[in-house]
């Protein structure tokens, strides 16, 4: 199978070495000296469920050099969407699913606003994985999952063969009967995650350890369930002791991503994090005044450089 990997950091990087390594026809849209070092070194994947290094890589900065693909998996950060979507063209057939792993609750419509209806399909991502340095992936704990669908239900041909070429594989991508719950359940996690853990610069260890951050936590949670709720999205009752619970599971030293973003000085996904929880709560009538404060305080971060 062909697949083309469009944001080739922690998500696409780690699932497309995986199902490269397992003899599948992986090619990595990247730039600047990640794509340098995939070059010349190769890719390498450091994890607890076992290293591997890739050598050659199939990698390019121009869409073009790779050609179309039966599968396109779309992991760009989310202010990169819109330009991110113009650049896949050349990798489309007419029947190419363009699977989003973006965080946030509003990719699939984003993409199809550039590439019309048809192409874009939801997808949800469990993983701990960053861009170690150029050229390698690094993984923390064992959790690695994907879930595949369509708003309207249903899959594919392309993408019931992706769920079966990965679970080949060994990688664990499951093809959800309800998409937009799974997105939504993991925003529920990920918004406050992300939030609380920039907000203190600390991991999830430490936050979850104290009575007053873990309150914190809780309340930017159950905010996010709110908001869902009226979004006319059916969650568990429970939801929010769900989250609490996978939070308690989770490796004591596991960060957010946007928490790296902000160590680093690059830009935050904050607008479509807290800022959307603020954003579509005011729409319900909602008070979000967690996510509010976490928007907040961390809006003059958000653009990056400080």
């Amino acid at each position: 199978m062909r697949i083309a990997i469009v944001g080739a950091g922690g998500v696409g990087g780690y699932f497309g070495a995986r199902l490269a390594a397992a003899g599948h026809d992986v090619r990595f849209l990247a730039r600047g000296a990640h794509l340098a070092a995939m070059r010349e070194n190769g890719l390498r994947v450091e994890s607890a469920l076992g290293d591997l290094h890739l050598h050659p890589v199939t990698a390019s900065d121009r869409a073009e050099d790779l050609g179309p693909a039966d599968v396109v998996l779309f992991s760009v950060k989310l202010w990169d969407t819109e330009s991110a979507a113009e650049v896949v063209r050349p990798l489309l057939g007419p029947d190419t699913p363009v699977i989003t792993f973006q965080n946030g609750v509003d990719s699939v419509p984003r993409l199809d606003s550039v590439l019309g209806p048809g192409h874009a399909v939801g997808g949800v991502c469990h993983i701990a994985a960053v861009i170690g340095a150029p050229g390698v992936i690094r993984h923390t704990g064992t959790l690695a999952r994907l879930w595949v669908g369509r708003a309207e239900g249903g899959a594919g041909r392309n993408i019931e063969a992706f769920a079966q070429a990965g679970q080949a594989a060994g990688v664990e991508i499951e093809v959800a009967p309800d998409i937009r719950r799974n997105i939504w359940e993991k925003f529920v996690f990920l918004a406050p995650f992300s939030g609380v853990t920039s907000l203190t610069r600390l991991p999830i260890g430490p936050i979850r350890d104290d009575a007053d951050t873990r309150a914190l936590l809780r309340a930017a949670v159950d905010e996010a369930v709110a908001v869902a709720r009226a979004e006319g999205v059916e969650l568990p009752v429970d939801q929010g002791e769900r989250v609490m619970a996978f939070v308690d599971g989770l490796p004591h030293e596991m960060k957010s991503s946007m928490l790296g973003d902000l160590e680093r000085g690059a830009r935050l996904e904050l607008p479509w994090l807290s800022g959307a929880v603020v954003r579509l709560g005011a729409q319900h009538g909602l008070p979000t005044p967690t996510h509010t404060f976490i928007a907040t305080a961390l809006k003059l971060h958000a653009a990056g450089g400080g």
